[in-house]
C-alpha cells in the first residue's frame, strides 16, 4: 500500500507541473469537464469506494479547497471523521485469539466425502475412524460444500421420555412393521430391540403373521438371550392382536413384565418406530425385494450392520456393539467396505 501511495503521489506531482504550464482558459476548459463527468458518474455510482492511497490523497487536497466548496465533493468532512475513526480502531484492536486450530485438508475432504457417500452419521463416522470433530464444524464444512444437514428426528412425549431412560437398562422393545415385494406381495418382520445398546434382534419374516407365529419367536429370541434374559425388566409394544396372551405369557416366564402402549401412540414406543424408520430410509426403500427369503437376508444383513457398525446418538455415537472404554485412535489410511449389498458404505482403518 505504501508503494502504491507513493506512486500516486508522484504522478500527480508531475501532472501538476504540467498543468502549471497551461494557460488559464484551457484551465477553466477542463475543469468545467471534470465537473460534468462528476455529475455524469455520481448518477451511476451511488457509493464509490476509493483505495487507501486515494482517501490519504483526497484527504490532504481537501484541505486547501475553499469552505464553501469542500461539501461538493465526494469526500466530505463527515467521510474524513470516518476513515479517522476506523484508523484509531484499527490501531488498538487486540489482535484475534487464535481459537481452534484450522482442520486439515485431508480431514476436510474426508468429511465431505462422508457427507457424498453416506449423507448421514458423519460424526459416528469419524469418531469410529478416531477423529474428534464437533459437530458444528461438520456442519459448517458440509454446508460450505452444498451438503445439507440431516432431517431432525421427533422427540417422544416426556412423560414415557422419563419412564423410558429411568428402565432403559432393563428395557425390550417391539413391533412389527411391513415389506412390499416386487410382485406387490406384503410381507411382515417382527423385531425386538435391546434399548440400552440398541441392539436389534431381526424375529422372523412372513406374509401371513398371526398370534402363534408370534408367539413361537417370542421363544425363540429368549432362547438366543440365554442367560442374558434375566437382564431384562420390561417388553414395550403396542396393542396388536397378534400379541396375544400367550405371547406375555413367554416373557412372563422369565420375569419380563409386558408394558402396553396406550391407543393409537407409536410415539410411546420411540426406539422401535425410529428403528423402522432406519431401515426403510437406509434398506427397504432403496431395494427391490423379491420374495421372503430375499427380505430374510437382507434384514438380517441390516441388522449386523445395524449392531455392528451403525452409530447412535443416543450412545454417544458408538454402535451398539462398540465397547465404550476403546478410544479409536486416527488413521493415515482409510477403508470403505459396501453392506447390505451395496446400499450402505462402512469406513474402517485400512490394514
Amino acid at each position: 500500500m505504501l508503494v502504491r501511495m507513493l506512486y500516486l503521489v508522484t504522478t500527480r506531482i508531475f501532472a501538476w507541473l504540467v498543468l502549471m504550464c497551461r494557460s488559464s482558459a484551457a484551465k477553466e476548459v477542463e475543469i468545467l469537464i471534470l465537473r460534468h463527468e462528476v455529475a455524469v458518474l455520481r448518477r451511476q455510482v451511488a457509493a464509490p469506494k476509493p483505495g487507501w492511497p486515494d482517501r490519504a490523497l483526497l484527504a490532504a487536497l481537501a484541505r486547501l479547497l475553499p469552505r464553501v466548496f469542500r461539501g461538493h465533493r465526494i469526500v466530505s468532512p463527515r467521510t474524513l471523521l470516518a476513515w479517522h475513526q476506523l484508523l484509531v480502531k484499527q490501531k488498538w484492536t487486540q489482535p484475534p485469539s487464535p481459537g481452534r486450530p484450522p482442520l486439515s485438508d485431508e480431514l476436510r475432504d474426508l468429511i465431505i466425502r462422508l457427507g457424498a457417500e453416506n449423507s448421514r452419521r458423519v460424526h459416528g463416522e469419524l469418531g469410529r475412524l478416531g477423529h474428534q470433530v464437533s459437530a458444528a464444524t461438520i456442519r459448517r464444512v458440509l454446508r460450505a460444500a452444498g451438503l445439507g444437514p440431516a432431517p431432525r428426528r421427533r422427540a417422544a412425549r416426556r412423560e414415557w421420555t422419563c419412564f423410558l431412560k429411568a428402565q432403559a437398562g432393563g428395557l425390550l422393545a417391539t413391533d412389527f412393521f411391513h415389506v412390499d415385494t416386487i410382485g406387490l406381495q406384503r410381507l411382515y418382520a417382527l423385531f425386538v430391540m435391546e434399548v440400552r445398546t440398541r441392539t436389534v434382534h431381526v424375529l422372523g419374516v412372513t406374509a401371513h403373521p398371526t398370534a402363534p407365529w408370534a408367539t413361537q419367536q417370542a421363544r425363540q429370541l429368549l432362547w438366543q438371550l440365554g442367560d442374558r434374559a434375566a437382564d431384562f425388566t420390561h417388553l414395550i409394544r403396542d396393542r396388536d392382536a397378534k400379541f396375544t396372551d400367550a405371547f406375555d405369557a413367554v416373557f412372563a416366564g422369565e420375569g419380563i413384565t409386558v408394558v402396553k402402549i396406550p391407543p393409537r401412540s407409536p410415539n410411546c414406543n420411540p426406539h422401535a418406530e425410529r428403528f423402522v424408520r432406519s431401515v426403510r430410509e437406509e434398506c427397504t426403500d432403496r431395494l427391490l425385494i423379491f420374495d421372503r427369503g430375499h427380505a430374510e437376508k437382507i434384514l438380517h444383513d441390516y441388522a449386523q450392520h445395524f449392531n455392528r457398525h451403525r452409530p447412535h446418538q443416543g450412545r454417544n455415537q458408538l454402535a451398539p456393539h462398540d465397547d465404550a472404554d476403546v478410544i479409536p485412535l486416527p488413521t493415515a489410511r482409510t477403508e470403505r467396505r459396501q453392506a447390505v449389498a451395496g446400499l450402505i458404505n462402512e469406513y474402517h482403518r485400512a490394514s
